[in-house]
């Protein structure tokens, strides 16, 4: 595992191939099984979400511990939740116990998570990502510290060194060039394959600004997928998971800087006018299929394949639909047996 603070890095990561979890049950003991079965059938990689129910940062420890090889990475732990000395010493001990094996991704969440579920203030988010990034750099290397911060302050902390590289989550530019800049990957979501190159170019960007190799910077991204017949049903199931997810200020104007203005602005006024129907209309067909994955299992792993070829290296199969029957054909499909980047 590359040494986090090692700001030139120089090992390009590889490709590798990923699942998403809680799993469908959303229970622990479905996701201990879910992990074992995905390490079975080939997958490198479980990603977490850090969004409500299962806790992230206690469920990694436990598929760690009843997996031998997968790397478990999370995407994405909100930086306004913890602190960065809860942070720098719970990735102390999972370095310690799983050398090598946990990768934390940070990153700003939404004001509908920020704001509504935990009633903290979604104030300079960026601002917040390079402070919280400070404290933890230092805070990891052994140093004692001492940072008085426009959103953060933290005095007198100290513990012993921890080698886990960390990861950010992005969207805009400004954020994909900070990401790239002082994070060890990117960590990218629900981007239209059509805005990918210049999702990448940014992120090329924000290495190159800290005279890092590009190509060495991961990039890990959720890829939502439905392996089925029934591209209409999956359409719907990716509106009715989706369409909110837009409406919030961060995804909406993610979605309009991608070039979808129209689109986003109607999410946007469907949303306020509390017309849920004109909210996912607004996702077309075509915009649908150029965010999620969806269809036969030869188109779904085609479209993966072209996202790695473009630049992502981390693809986490996420199955928006899932159903017994749609879950297992979705995982079978990206297992070692059926698929290879």
């Amino acid at each position: 595992m590359p040494n986090p603070k090692n700001g030139n890095r120089t090992m390009i990561p590889t490709k590798r191939i990923a699942l998403t979890l809680p799993s469908p049950d959303g229970t622990v003991a479905g996701s201990i099984a879910a992990a074992r079965q995905a390490e079975a059938l080939g997958y490198q990689d479980i990603w977490l979400a850090d969004a409500g129910g299962l806790d992230a940062l206690t469920l990694a420890p436990l598929l760690l511990e009843h997996t031998e090889k997968l790397r478990i990475g999370i995407a994405v732990i909100p930086i306004f939740t913890r602190t960065p000395a809860v942070l720098a010493s719970t990735f102390s001990v999972l370095e310690q116990a799983y050398p090598g094996r946990f990768i934390p991704g940070l990153g700003t969440s939404s004001h509908a998570i920020i704001e509504g579920w935990h009633g903290l203030p979604f104030e300079k988010p960026v601002t917040r990502t390079r402070e919280i990034m400070a404290l933890l750099r230092t805070i990891m290397a052994g140093e004692k510290t001492a940072f008085s911060g426009d959103t953060l302050r933290s005095h007198g902390y100290r513990q012993g060194v921890t080698e886990t590289p960390i990861y950010l989550a992005a969207l805009r530019p400004r954020m994909l060039e900070t990401a790239a800049e002082i994070g060890d990957g990117v960590i990218l979501n629900l981007y239209p394959r059509s805005a990918l190159p210049k999702i990448l170019g940014h992120i090329r960007d924000g290495a190159e600004r800290a005279a890092k190799n590009p190509d060495s910077v991961e990039v890990v991204s959720r890829q939502m997928t439905v392996v089925t017949d029934d591209k209409t049903s999956a359409r719907a199931a990716f509106r009715a998971a989706f369409s909110a997810y837009y409406s919030t200020p961060v995804y909406n104007k993610f979605l309009a800087w991608c070039g979808f203005e129209d689109a986003a602005r109607e999410i946007r006024e469907g949303w306020a006018s509390k017309d849920r129907e004109r909210t996912a209309a607004a996702l077309s067909d075509e915009l649908v299929d150029d965010i999620a994955f969806i269809g036969s299992a030869s188109e779904c792993q085609e479209q993966i394949r072209w996202c790695a070829d473009s630049g992502v290296h981390t693809q986490i199969i996420s199955c928006i639909q899932p159903t017994s029957e749609i879950y297992t054909a979705t995982l079978q499909a990206f297992g070692a047996e059926q698929f290879t980047l």
